[in-house]
């Protein structure tokens, strides 16, 4: 049905190279009938990325980084290229940021979390968070540092600005004659320690944020960065779910530490991600432990070791040198003259919003409506993941596993559950703090007894999310099982398997 998306969303035309993509280096989605609507969880590899990875193994040696020899000074360099890659997507400056290779962004959080200097500061939090961001807080109280969240509002499920800087506090625009003493002194020592010194009194906190959620897709404003800043907040920006439609420009944006997962991006490689961190605020950081491959010296019988400086002083053990350097292929890959971000973005727009105009008209027979959206309902701010429910023919929600259930039936591939994004999730149910604080004391031993006692019709909702390989046809599916499925049906939950967690 392109001519129905056209109609509201003409510029989706300038996007059909994208649709012969899709017959080629994608074909196996259309080989294997299936229609992928998860692009928010992972993306997708082309073809193009895998021949690239097997040509690389096949035509070079590469060995452990950790030594000299012609194998490891091989892996060294294909690291070290990727580093570069990424700050060049990035537009950072290898003068101000540097790249630490971990796993995935769940570890780059962990990195700062365990790391972060919280004694005497202040964790600002979303509500709107991804559980890698939530858990920075465990970190925090054990060093007896506060933790603030601010709500999201409304069915949009933003964020409030005036709520956001009433967390945050005022900027710090004056300064005490003692203040600009020691700022002059420090300017004149350059970067000696009490420079460094006074750059750490000066830090009120950490701020996080993701810069898309991923729940209901709502972009929050990347001017938060300077905004916090100008507070005394270092800033950590969750880029994970924003990246793989949108460009970050570091040059413009420049917070202390973004963390991503590259697989999000390009579905090839997995297990590679990144903390990309300005380097003064990575040399603040204090590692709670050593291991090898972050150490430059350590002796047993003293029990005592030298942090290796920067970037080598992050990396746990051996970097994953068999796969990093997919990762700028996959950067290539989606930036050049084939496919290109700014197509990829386009297309994810116009998919997004003709999804969100068809789900929102989506009627039984009676002229009750089949679904509850969260978040915005429009393309306005927001990206290309879409959550919500459906409803049935008496008007109680479609339990969550049902859905998945028949949709992987169907062979769709979409997400259910909250997404590891609580805060979100409770803002779309109106769940509120003086609710969940009644369950202090509860005891419950499943998330089925949880999601009873506070009274949750579900355990979550529906997110569909486009990518680079969406096409229309993927939508007409979906609406066509949609309703074929849930359309004038009353839905029971007999017989569906207990949950297992959020």
């Amino acid at each position: 049905m392109v001519g129905g998306i056209l109609d509201t969303f003409p510029e989706y035309a300038k996007t059909s190279r994208l649709d012969e993509l899709r017959e080629s280096e994608y074909s196996y989605l259309d080989a294997q009938n299936h229609v992928y609507l998860d692009y928010t969880g992972s993306g997708l590899a082309a073809k193009a990325q895998h021949r690239a990875h097997d040509s690389r193994l096949a035509s070079t040696l590469f060995g452990n980084p950790h030594s000299v020899n012609p194998t490891s000074e091989a892996a060294t360099s294909a690291v070290e290229h990727t580093r570069a890659r990424i700050l060049s997507h990035l537009n950072a400056s290898a003068d101000e940021y540097v790249v630490v290779f971990t796993a995935n962004a769940t570890n780059a959080a962990r990195l700062v979390a365990e790391a972060y200097p919280f004694t005497k500061k202040k964790l600002v939090l979303t509500a709107d968070n991804h559980n890698s961001i939530n858990g920075i807080r465990e970190f925090a109280r054990t060093a007896g540092a506060k933790t603030t969240y601010v709500p999201v509002e409304g069915q949009d499920l933003r964020v409030d600005n005036a709520a956001l800087l009433g967390a945050l506090g005022p900027a710090k625009n004056t300064h005490s004659f003692q203040e600009g003493l020691t700022s002059f002194f420090a300017s004149c020592l350059g970067s000696s320690r009490r420079s460094k010194k006074s750059q750490k009194q000066k830090k009120k906190g950490l701020f996080a944020y993701p810069a898309q959620s991923n729940f209901a897709g709502v972009r929050h404003p990347l001017s938060w960065v300077s905004l916090a800043q100008e507070r005394g907040y270092d800033v950590l920006l969750d880029a994970a779910a924003y990246l793989p439609t949108s460009m970050l420009d570091l040059s413009v944006v420049k917070p202390e530490f973004v963390i991503a997962s590259w697989y999000k991006l390009f579905g090839y490689p997995t297990g590679v991600g990144c903390l990309i961190a300005k380097r003064e605020a990575l040399d603040r950081l204090v590692r709670p432990w050593f291991s090898g491959g972050t150490i430059k010296a350590v002796t047993v019988g003293m029990q005592w070791h030298q942090k290796a400086p920067g970037v080598e002083g992050f990396e746990d053990g051996t970097v994953n040198f068999q796969s990093i350097p997919d990762v700028g292929v996959g950067l290539d890959w989606i930036t050049g003259s084939s496919v290109g971000m700014g197509l990829i973005e386009t297309r994810v727009k116009c998919l997004t919003g003709w999804f969100l105009q068809r789900l929102q008209e989506l009627r039984h027979s009676d002229g009750s409506p089949m679904v509850v959206l969260y978040g915005p309902k429009d393309t306005k701010m927001r990206g290309g993941s879409v959550a919500f429910n459906f409803l049935d023919a008496a008007g109680k929600v479609v339990d969550e596993r049902l859905v998945a259930y028949e949709s992987t039936a169907a062979m769709i591939s979409l997400r259910t559950g909250c997404f590891c994004n609580p805060g979100a999730a409770e803002g779309a149910f109106g769940l509120t703090p003086e609710t969940l604080s009644s369950m202090k004391g509860a005891r419950t031993t499943t998330l089925d007894e949880y999601i009873s006692l506070i009274g949750l019709p579900s355990a979550g909702a529906i997110r569909v999310s486009f990518g680079v390989a969406s096409n229309t046809a993927d939508v007409d599916r979906f609406f066509g099982f949609a309703e074929k499925t849930y359309k004038d049906r009353v839905t029971f939950t007999d017989g569906l398997p207990a949950r297992d967690g959020c």
